[in-house]
């Protein structure tokens, strides 16, 4: 609407007048918030779209005879409402139509006009998130919810890191899956991605768990269809995949897992299912892979030529599904080309391709919500736009996606099941429960932290003992679970510190590390510190010489960000981790 030459009608902001019909995507007249919307969008913006009244004087509106369709006499084009005049115009004037003036704010839209949001899963708030006009009350309608009774943290906050799961159920419901097979089973959380955003926004780490991983299932609790909530007990030994689904477990029991595998609570689930890949893939318009190799899978009836490819709809379920044409077939190697898929998927998203096309960023919010269940703290559009406003804030090459360390199954003669890795699972779970970036996009300057370390250099010169002669008593005072074992396990697996002994939680939490030893354990000292990266300022020199087999006191501060992770600078990203920035094809 020209607000130059229409002025207001009302007091309606002429630009509140045009909204976008969903069904055609085009942006339509409305001359009052109470007017439906027409079905066919005015040829010209002088065109009455609501062919229902006609303005009456002062710009108001009133009945018009049937079959009149507004249409105003041939000798003045169809108005919205006439102009009324103002005081000030007079003879000799310019309209004040036509007078330079500055342009007024639009009033803040209401319910059931036009709203700023968000795409709504995980991967759809990051890549959507600068927003796309949409219907509240439709999108809102859309979302599935479900209640998680004594699950999640009751609602992510803008000040503090926060922690979202988000599953990828087999179930086959949706128009043509269940062609897939095994079409009546309940579902298994067959993907599933802990995303990990920092706390100042900078970073993010989408670390994905394997479907076959053998794991403890906790007692949890489920809310029926009737209302009741049933309590469904525990499973040891079991796969992770059956933590959804199965024995009427809902999402907040995978929840409940994730937290008693990691340590890490999670905040929120978002769950989509195989409709979810297939329509918002077509709604942008489809995503570009990249394989190494030509491949014909005859299980997911994928069929794509070596190179860069643009995948959609079916196309699309069949890349992320394909598992015996990459790598060696197994899961793992799944998980990498889904982690591929996904990356691709947030660059198509965040481009001006997608962000500047009103029609792809509607089919967007539409598939979105129509394939998403969220739990009931974010199920809302406002409260997903609140979300998508924080995930907007990260930058594509600070999105880490990498996998849960893990090794074969020690358990099965022939293994087709893993199992945590024990040294370096425990690690990647401590980086990410102290917030640790693994892009290193908070370095931080190390002068400030060494000033004091300059002066205490010396204690790091001389002579290094063998890892084999260091003794050490291991505390734990950093208020992460499971610091000192995984410590321990990190010293002694990977560096051969055998005469290391976990000393269980330290008296009370310690602001640093801390390595006290006596001057003639100076050579053990100095090889432990250079192990784990400690600074001068953590070694605590005595005065009195130590007995022969008297080991030293490692205390684990605040400062403590994982085993192997050295305290004298950044963490590394784990082998294998990918940032969504960069095209990687499947091997």
């Amino acid at each position: 609407m020209d607000a130059h030459s229409r002025g207001r009608a009302d007091e309606i902001d002429p630009a509140d007048q045009w909204v976008l019909n969903p069904q055609t995507g085009n942006y339509e007249l409305r001359l009052d918030r109470s007017a439906g919307q027409s079905r066919q969008a005015p040829s010209h913006p002088r065109e009455d779209a609501r062919g229902a009244t006609a303005p009456g004087p002062g710009g108001r509106g009133g009945p018009e005879p049937r079959g009149g369709g507004g249409q105003a006499p041939e000798t003045a084009p169809p108005v919205p409402g006439q102009r009324r005049r103002r005081p000030a115009e007079t003879v000799g004037q310019p309209p004040a139509s036509r007078r330079k003036r500055r342009p007024e704010k639009a009033r803040k839209p209401k319910k059931k006009v036009l709203i700023w949001t968000g795409g709504t899963m995980a991967f759809v708030l990051v890549g959507g998130a600068a927003g796309a006009y949409a219907l509240y009350d439709h999108f809102n309608g859309n979302l599935k919810t479900i209640e998680v009774p004594g699950a999640g943290s009751g609602g992510f906050r803008k000040d503090q890191a926060f922690n979202i799961l988000v599953i990828g159920t087999d179930k086959r419901t949706g128009e043509g899956n269940a062609g897939y097979g095994d079409k009546n089973s309940p579902g298994h959380a067959d993907t599933t991605i802990l995303f990990h955003v920092s706390k100042d926004r900078t970073n993010a780490t989408a670390m994905s768990i394997p479907r076959d991983l053998v794991t403890t299932i906790p007692e949890c609790q489920s809310k029926m269809p009737d209302g009741t909530v049933k309590t469904i007990p525990g499973q040891a030994k079991t796969r992770f995949n059956v933590s959804l689904g199965q024995s009427d477990r809902d999402p907040g029991c995978t929840m409940r897992t994730v937290k008693e595998l990691t340590g890490l609570t999670v905040d929120h689930f978002m769950m989509a299912d195989f409709n979810a890949v297939k329509e918002m893939t077509t709604a942008v318009g489809g995503v570009k892979v990249c394989l190494a190799k030509p491949v014909k899978d005859k299980d997911s009836k994928l069929d794509l030529p070596a190179g860069e490819s643009t995948v959609q709809g079916e196309q699309a379920l069949a890349f992320v599904r394909t598992r015996h044409s990459f790598g060696n077939e197994s899961d793992l190697d799944r998980i990498k080309v889904q982690q591929q898929f996904l990356s691709s998927m947030i660059r198509q998203m965040k481009s001006d391709d997608t962000l500047t096309s009103p029609t792809k960023m509607l089919g967007l919010a539409e598939a979105a919500t129509n394939a998403l269940t969220v739990d009931t703290g974010i199920g809302s559009i406002k409260k997903l736009t609140s979300l998508a406003e924080e995930l907007a804030k990260i930058d594509t090459k600070n999105i880490t996606f990498l996998t849960m360390p893990v090794i074969d199954n020690p358990d099965e003669p022939k293994p087709i099941t893993v199992v945590p890795d024990p040294v370096k699972a425990p690690q990647l779970f401590s980086m990410m429960l102290s917030d640790t970036s693994l892009t290193e996009v908070k370095k931080k300057q190390q002068d400030a932290k060494n000033a004091q370390a300059q002066a205490q250099a010396d204690l790091l010169k001389g002579a290094r003992s063998t890892a084999r002669d260091v003794r050490v008593d291991v505390y734990n005072g950093s208020g992460i679970r499971g610091a000192a074992q995984s410590t321990i396990n990190w010293l002694q697996n990977e560096h051969g510190v055998t005469r290391s002994t976990n000393k269980s939680n330290a008296p009370e939490k310690a602001a640093a590390t801390t390595l006290t030893y006596a001057p003639n354990q100076a050579d053990q000292a100095r090889k432990l510190a250079d192990l784990m990266g400690l600074p001068a300022t953590a070694l605590k020199p005595g005065t009195q010489d130590a007995g022969e087999r008297e080991p030293m006191t490692l205390v684990l501060g605040a400062d403590f960000k994982g085993a192997g992770v050295p305290l004298t600078g950044p963490a590394k990203a784990p082998e294998g981790a990918q940032t969504a920035d960069k095209q990687v094809c499947a091997k």
